[in-house]
């Protein structure tokens, strides 16, 4: 890398590059000095870096200006092209919304301004461009409230830029700067506040329902600023270098920026609905999603220790910033986010901003464990200040742990085994040996036996034993040491172990499927009949393959044929799980693993996943163990999967054949164009091309031809098979929705005559409520706390230590998974919802399912 772009990249940064100290303005004259130097020679080169540096390192964006500012004074051309190619990117991202790329460049066009580079009427044109779109959006006769998403980022984009210029625009155009907050405060007005009912990560929903509900994200912006306003603008978390070059940059031409436009608004629903303007807000949250929603894991006095109420958002923006262009460099991003240029500490903040992107609802941005990793790098970076804050972040969520969404306490459990994995499993487990003493279905014991079942898949049974020995009573929420339950393992002879050990041998002689299917269908099925079959079979293909995952694929492999000819139809795939599970009882990771692989060969499915999940035995587990919630997990992951993978190959078909058309083309009219090609010999027309270019040509043209239709036949097979894999998906959703209604009919108790649900606790039902404006009508006995009949519902009793009895945990967990699956897969709900409404969401079902759904759906005032 040539000396120009490491000062560049490492502007900013303690390294040998800048001699190792951290002084801005040196930083930028050593800078600005090599390239003014190589301007004249790699100018375009330098013009592309630069503008890549300012959208992949924003937390540097205020350095970035002023270097723009100083080439200005030398270079008003470079500065020109600098500001017209940020208009003309600006304008791009607009149009194709994409988000992160605008919030970046007007910040970017901020700092320009605030080194003379920009004029401050044209910042001000771009925000009333913004504001004009937001306030025509929300605007209920002309525009279409659908989509008020985009309108609160538009917004958001503008108030983000006023901790980096609201000084200077409020100093040199006082007017405009006010005008602009003015229509800011009226946008606010006509607005409708943003709920998160449905998307919070802790479900208690106390403000809301007292009729209070907290500010949402907008709002709270909104206030910070006046906050900063009434301040003089000033804030420390935002470097000003523009300050001591002000006297060199004041004598800068300011350049004009050209005007932008924003994307026409989709038109209204043509009929309104509460499923078209559902399906439309949908569409507008997917494009421009919410970035945070605050955990508020510590008291204020440790998160914001010494800051300026802006100063939590400025230091947000920085977090996130580096987390999403840093995703693939985990060790840079844990170093940029040690090291960000802020002068106050911001650990605990740190550590909140990274735990509400890993538990961010519908999905954290990236895969978790990304964070994760960067939970590590820091704890390694940081090692006096930052596990210690990380275990107090563990701690506070333990504590809240019954409010937590089902979801997100999946996600909490995988990420703690596996980063306890990364230290020796080292935790003060005897903190939580309490956990004894709670009931089986308390969600702080349950979390503590899931967090020690994952361990053990990461290393094993020994070892996590030995790693709670200061908690030695924590022994009894281990996971059975594993191993196989072999029927036929017994030293007893009978009928079922001399098929078993004839096959075995079958199998060891390498008999092809074909041999095998016969020899079932001679030897067990007409003398045993089916259900023997299928028991000995599976045993003993299962005990084959048990020694190594591998082997279990490739038992599967070469012999599937004869497990799908044994288990033809849902009944008997049922049995056929009935059987895996029965093998690997003591091994809930093997267990979901087989019956993945075996949906994975089209061995077992979705449906008969579903009805088995769902079966008397399974669901009694509901509210105690993970593990059937694992194995439905998996089993609507693969369809869902399977219809993402056609529909992008779909996609990239549709290219290649736009591509193979282009080509087709060409060859032919390169054909036409050699056989036209006369001359005359003898007073006669004859052909004028070699005949060898003309053969050649001929057999390109007939090969790009052969190419296309080949590409049209597989768009025509993977269209195909997307109609299949559509209706399948349809079906499973249909399945799993009324498995989930019928099961939770039978266990929540019935809705009385004046709208109240007794026998279950308010929290269940205001965190369900869809509306807060709506009073809801789920309302309880809250006297002491909790009624008589809540305490003691259906016969169940409570332990001291967890007010909640069996019955109403488990109607809690249930309706927690109906909303995370309602929410992690509301793209693809959405498409079947009118036959769902028909079929399903009737007014037959509960109250509180429904609203489950709903609020997972964001399905809002309905």
């Amino acid at each position: 890398m040539s000396s120009w772009r490491t000062l560049l990249l490492r502007i900013g940064d303690k390294c040998p590059e800048y001699g190792g100290n951290l002084d801005f303005k040196e930083h930028i004259e050593t800078c600005y000095g090599i390239l003014w130097r190589e301007l004249e020679h790699s100018g375009d080169d330098i013009l592309t870096f630069f503008l890549e540096c300012t959208e992949q390192l924003p937390h540097k964006i205020s350095l970035y200006g002023v270097l723009v500012g100083l080439l200005n004074l030398e270079s008003e051309d470079f500065a020109k092209q600098i500001v017209d190619v940020t208009q003309t990117n600006l304008q791009d991202a607009l149009d194709t919304g994409n988000c992160n790329r605008i919030r970046i460049l007007m910040r970017f066009i901020t700092a320009l301004m605030c080194s003379k580079v920009l004029q401050p009427g044209s910042i001000v044109e771009v925000f009333e461009t913004l504001l004009s779109s937001a306030a025509t959006t929300v605007d209920e006769e002309r525009g279409n409230p659908c989509w008020q998403p985009r309108a609160d980022f538009y917004i958001t984009c503008i108030l983000s830029c006023l901790p980096w210029g609201g000084a200077e625009l409020s100093e040199q155009v006082p007017e405009e700067i006010e005008r602009v907050l003015a229509a800011i405060e009226a946008y606010l007005s006509i607005r409708k506040h943003a709920s998160d009912i449905g998307f919070s990560v802790f479900e208690s929903n106390e403000e809301s329902a007292k009729g209070h509900p907290e500010k949402d994200f907008l709002e709270d912006l909104w206030d910070r600023i006046q906050v900063l306003s009434n301040n003089g603008w000033k804030v420390d978390s935002v470097p000003k270098p523009h300050l001591s070059f002000e006297a060199q940059l004041v004598a800068g031409k300011s350049h004009d920026f050209g005007p932008i436009s924003c994307p026409e608004q989709p038109d209204p629903p043509s009929l309104l609905s509460s499923i078209t303007c559902g399906k439309q807000r949908h569409e507008a949250e997917l494009k421009y999603p919410r970035r945070i929603r605050r955990l508020n894991l510590f008291p204020a006095s440790k998160a914001e220790q010494n800051m300026q109420p802006i100063d939590r958002f400025i230091v947000e923006e920085y977090l996130l910033d580096v987390l999403f262009f840093f995703n693939g460099c985990r060790k840079e991003c844990a170093s940029f986010m040690a090291g960000l240029p802020v002068p106050f500490r911001y650990e605990y903040l740190m550590a909140e901003t990274i735990f509400s992107q890993l538990l961010f609802l519908p999905q954290p941005p990236f895969k978790p464990v990304y964070y994760t990793l960067v939970i590590i790098d820091l704890c390694k970076a940081l090692p006096g200040a930052f596990p210690a804050v990380v275990a107090a972040a563990v701690r506070s969520l333990f504590e809240r742990i019954v409010d937590l969404d089902m979801d997100c306490r999946t996600r909490l459990i995988l990420w703690f085994s596996h980063h306890l994995a990364n230290f020796q499993f080292i935790w003060p487990w005897d903190e939580w040996a309490n956990v004894l003493d709670l009931p089986k279905w308390a969600p702080q014991r349950v979390f503590v036996q899931e967090v020690l079942e994952r361990e053990v898949r990461l290393s094993y049974w020994d070892k996590i034993k030995q790693s709670i020995e200061n908690a030695p009573a924590l022994e009894d929420l281990l996971p059975p040491r594993g191993g196989t339950n072999y029927k036929y393992s017994t030293d007893v002879e009978n009928t079922e172990h001399s098929i078993s050990k004839e096959l075995r041998s079958m199998v060891r002689g390498k008999k092809t499927s074909q041999e095998i299917n016969a020899w079932v269908e001679e030897n067990i099925i007409l003398v045993h009949g089916s259900k023997v079959a299928l028991e000995v079979v599976i045993q003993t293909f299962l005990d084959i393959g048990a020694k190594s995952f591998t082997h279990l694929i490739t038992v599967l492999e070469r012999y599937g044929q004869v497990i799908s000819k044994l288990c033809p139809d849902e009944d008997k795939q049922i049995q056929l799980i009935d059987e895996v599970s029965l093998f690997w009882k003591s091994n809930a990771q093997m267990t979901a693993i087989a019956i993945d692989r075996m949906m994975g060969y089209r061995l077992i499915s979705n449906l008969a996943i579903v009805d088995w999940v769902f079966s008397p035995s399974n669901v009694n587990q509901f509210h105690t163990s993970d593990s059937p919630w694992e194995i439905l997990r998996n089993a609507v992951n693969k369809t869902y999967n399977r219809i993402l993978d056609l529909r992008k190959e779909i996609s990239s078909l549709q290219k290649s054949i736009l591509s193979a058309e282009d080509s087709t083309a060409k060859a032919t009219e390169g054909l036409e164009a050699a056989e036209s090609k006369l001359e005359v010999v003898n007073g006669e027309p004859v052909q004028a091309e070699n005949p060898v270019r003309l053969k050649r040509l001929k057999s390109y043209a007939d090969k790009a031809k052969e190419e296309e239709t080949s590409l049209r036949e597989s768009l025509e097979a993977k269209e195909a098979l997307l109609t299949r894999a559509f209706g399948e998906n349809e079906a499973l959703f249909i399945t799993l929705y009324k498995k989930f209604a019928s099961v939770l009919l039978e266990r929540l108790p019935h809705a009385s005559p004046d709208g109240k649900m007794p026998g279950l606790n308010s929290s269940v039902t205001d965190s369900m409520a869809l509306d807060s404006e709506e009073p809801s009508t789920m309302d309880v006995d809250r006297e002491n706390g909790m009624s008589e009949k809540s305490s003691q519902l259906n016969g169940q009793s409570v332990s001291d230590g967890y007010n909640v009895g069996e019955q109403e945990q488990w109607c809690r967990t249930t309706l927690g998974y109906v909303k995370a699956f309602s929410r992690q897969y509301a793209s693809e709900i959405w498409l079947h919802i009118e036959r769902l409404d028909r079929e399903v969401f009737t007014q037959d079902v509960h109250p509180l399912f429904r609203k489950a759904v709903y609020g997972g759906l964001h399905r809002l005032g309905i």
